[in-house]
């Protein structure tokens, strides 16, 4: 099966995240997105993230319903901070069957030459590419693994969510409905 890894915090997942991930199954050739649960993203502060765990069943209640959909704690129990290509190596031992890609945003290809191993990551995988708010173009889009998809732009981010709800704003069309009734009912991300 081929298999596209979406990365990220998810904190939390959102409409966003959501209609990504359903571009990618229905205008690509990827059967599959796996959300891939970070633990602790080497380039994010820890101390915004909220529980794995919570953030996990997020994105379990966003996608339940989808079969295109499925999520993975494969970074759980990895070292931290986890690294997409230690990622990889695990994720090919452990699903041999499987073809799997990298879902990322434009932003991160620009600095994707700080990712570690980057060079092994591009030469083995292929990065499915989508448009992000003021990202520049990057000499990787140029690379034979490099796909740039015209996925829609959807300019929101968790941060905004998160701010937003801190400022007492109600976003839940941001969100999946149960995603916002979970952080609704925790009262999360109010402080």
């Amino acid at each position: 099966m081929r298999i596209g890894l979406f990365f990220g915090s998810f904190n939390p997942i959102h409409v966003g995240h959501m209609a990504l991930a359903n571009y990618m199954v229905e205008f690509t050739d990827m059967e599959q997105v796996w959300f891939v649960i970070s633990p602790h993203n080497p380039l994010k502060e820890k101390a915004s993230l909220l529980n794995q765990n919570q953030r996990l069943y997020m994105v379990n209640v966003a996608i339940e319903d989808d079969a295109r959909f499925k999520s993975s704690t494969i970074e759980f129990d990895l070292p931290q901070p986890s690294y997409t290509i230690n990622t990889l190596v695990h994720l090919k031992e452990k699903y041999p069957q499987h073809t799997f890609s990298l879902i990322i945003g434009q932003d991160n290809l620009e600095n994707f030459h700080k990712w570690k191993n980057y060079e092994e990551i591009l030469k083995k995988y292929k990065l499915y590419v989508y448009p992000r708010p003021g990202a520049k173009s990057s000499e990787l889009e140029q690379h034979p693994n490099v796909v740039l998809t015209q996925a829609p732009f959807i300019d929101i981010s968790s941060t905004f969510i998160r701010d937003a709800i801190k400022k007492k704003k109600d976003v839940r069309h941001y969100l999946p409905e149960k995603a916002w009734q979970y952080i609704d009912e925790m009262n999360l991300y109010k402080k």
